[in-house]
């Protein structure tokens, strides 16, 4: 072979292998069952917009389909993800280390009050065409609220995905029957609802956003099923708040710390040395290299997530109606023929369709519509857009778009409604 082919095949090779690896970073900390199958490229294509992953011990039939998320492997391998964070705020005295008794009191607060999630699935055999039931995963849940002969659970929405049946292994050994009262792909968040009668422990919420780096936290969960029920390790926040990208067309915040975080944590308290849940376990990245980043959804994002699945069954979003491209995908010739922009122009999102009686459309926005920023802000991708719709706005606002119509810069007023799809 030609020295210069050579080089050449490798540098195709090595490009490969760069993009592979962006692909791969981020794992859901769930799993363990044959083939290891990739989870981001499933992300990605099933959210389009939203989501993040987390870790659950899958057993024998289907993928627990996450957004969301749900990684298989063998016994001795695991799968991990990513999730969302909290912000640090006003500097405060932290102490970075605790005694043991200390933390045996702290983890005496919360213990009971973590829980098995198992998620089981009906299946159908393809010879006879009989169906069954049979537990298709595990992870882990964490009592919140109890009333009126209920208790409540928060737990990861790709845990339960796909569930026919929801059971929760408490901490006394019993099992109770749970139904699905709310769940959100794109924060991967679901809440249980289940019967009191056996509930020993609640657990009280704590303020993420007073996470500082180096602060002790602890994790609590069921890292490979119930065998291991309610495990602890000790870490520290090594991240109050990082932005962490889970598909093409989302970042969420999370706390990012290095105690260890094992497939069947997901859903699993975060603490910190008050006995608080400052985070729900979620994902860590699985890399052959990296060890010890994990990452938990901020409390202070949880709760109030928690409270709208359970008020509504659901998280109301708002919505304009349109599909959009980032334009620093289109070709120079699309840019300059059909858009009327410069050749390098590489910011901003083209409007590629417009939904018949949306908002968008009652606006008067137009097919091949640039928008370039929303509220003064700047939209450089289509995930900008999304990420200040879903966490600056809500339905009823009125944003106004800046927008260049066949080269032409305007503002648009626009009123949001109630999100129909994953679009914008």
């Amino acid at each position: 072979m030609d020295p210069r082919d050579y080089e050449r095949e490798q540098e195709r090779k090595e490009e490969y292998e760069n993009r592979q690896q962006r692909y791969d970073q981020y794992q859901p900390a769930s799993s363990s069952q044959p083939p290891r199958r990739r989870l981001f490229p499933v992300i990605a294509s099933s959210i389009a917009g939203a989501v993040l992953g987390g870790g659950i011990v899958l057993y024998g039939a289907p993928q627990l389909g996450l957004i969301d998320s749900a990684d298989t492997q063998t016994a001795n391998q695991t799968t991990q993800t990513q999730t969302a964070t909290t912000t640090s705020t006003t500097p405060r005295t932290v102490s970075t280390t605790v005694n043991q008794s200390d933390l045996v009191s702290v983890v005496n607060k919360v213990s009971a009050a973590v829980v098995g999630v198992n998620n089981i699935q009906q299946q159908t055999n393809p010879f006879s065409g009989d169906t069954q039931t049979q537990e298709a995963g595990t992870g882990s849940g964490v009592i919140f609220k109890k009333e009126n002969g209920k208790a409540y659970v928060v737990t990861n929405n790709h845990v339960i995905d796909g569930a026919s049946e929801v059971e929760v292994s408490l901490s006394n050994g019993q099992k109770e029957k749970a139904k699905i009262v709310g769940a959100d792909a794109l924060t991967d968040l679901a809440v249980l609802e289940m019967s009191d009668k056996n509930v020993e422990q609640v657990a009280k919420f704590g303020k993420s956003s007073d996470l500082v780096a180096g602060e002790t936290v602890l994790a609590i969960g069921n890292p490979l099923g119930e065998q291991f029920s309610r495990t602890v390790t000790q870490g520290i926040v090594s991240a109050a708040k990082r932005s962490v990208p889970i598909s093409e067309n989302w970042n969420v915040d999370a706390i990012q710390t290095d105690a260890a975080i094992n497939p069947g944590n997901s859903g699993g308290a975060l603490i910190n040395s008050s006995g608080e849940v400052v985070g729900i376990n979620s994902m860590k990245i699985s890399e052959d290299n990296v060890e010890g980043i994990g990452f938990a959804l901020p409390s202070d994002e949880v709760q109030p997530t928690i409270e709208q699945l359970m008020k509504n069954g659901k998280i109301t979003r708002p919505y304009m109606g349109v599909g959009l491209q980032d334009v620093g995908q289109l070709s120079a010739a699309t840019k300059q023929n059909q858009l009327g922009l410069t050749s390098d122009t590489s910011e901003g999102v083209v409007v590629t369709t417009v939904e018949p009686f949306s908002s968008a459309s009652d606006a008067g926005l137009q097919s091949k519509d640039v928008i370039v920023a929303i509220d003064g802000n700047e939209v450089k991708t289509s995930s900008d857009l999304r990420q200040y719709l879903y966490t600056k706005r809500k339905v009823g606002d009125t944003v106004k778009l800046d927008v260049y119509r066949n080269g032409k810069k305007q503002t648009i007023s626009l009123k949001l409604s109630e999100q129909q799809d994953n679009n914008g």
